[in-house]
């Protein structure tokens, strides 16, 4: 389960995600199972984060850093990650059904068994 502080500051958005990063230093984010619908996180910094199980269904994550972050298992339904960092990331058995992942970059990123129908994977990098 995730931390409910992390959740707090996640919903908040960019700035404050930037504000406890300065703060915690090293810290990972905690976001196992977080509900985050529709959330606009849009150029924020979740790398490393845990988001294991995490529903991100329809968030805007347009251009987000989530390089090494755990989105196994997670629900990235109809999000956007156009031109994310997601290299290293972990998203086996992620959902990405109508996923817009185009100039994102995979790098190194696990993808086995995710979900994968209708995603938009044009200019994707690997």
């Amino acid at each position: 389960m995730a931390f409910p502080t992390h959740t707090m500051v996640v919903r908040e958005g960019m700035k404050a995600i930037e504000s406890w990063r300065e703060q915690n230093r090293g810290v990972p984010l905690d976001l196992v199972d977080a509900h985050l619908e529709n959330v606009c996180l849009a150029g924020a910094d979740l790398s490393g984060a845990n988001l294991h199980g995490a529903n991100l269904s329809g968030a805007d994550l347009r251009g987000a850093n989530l390089e090494g972050a755990n989105l196994s298992e997670a629900n990235l339904r109809e999000a956007n990650l156009s031109g994310a960092n997601l290299s290293k990331a972990n998203l086996l058995s992620a959902n990405l059904t109508r996923t817009n992942m185009s100039g994102a970059v995979l790098s190194g990123a696990a993808i086995g068994d995710a979900a994968l129908k209708d995603t938009n994977l044009r200019g994707i990098r690997l």
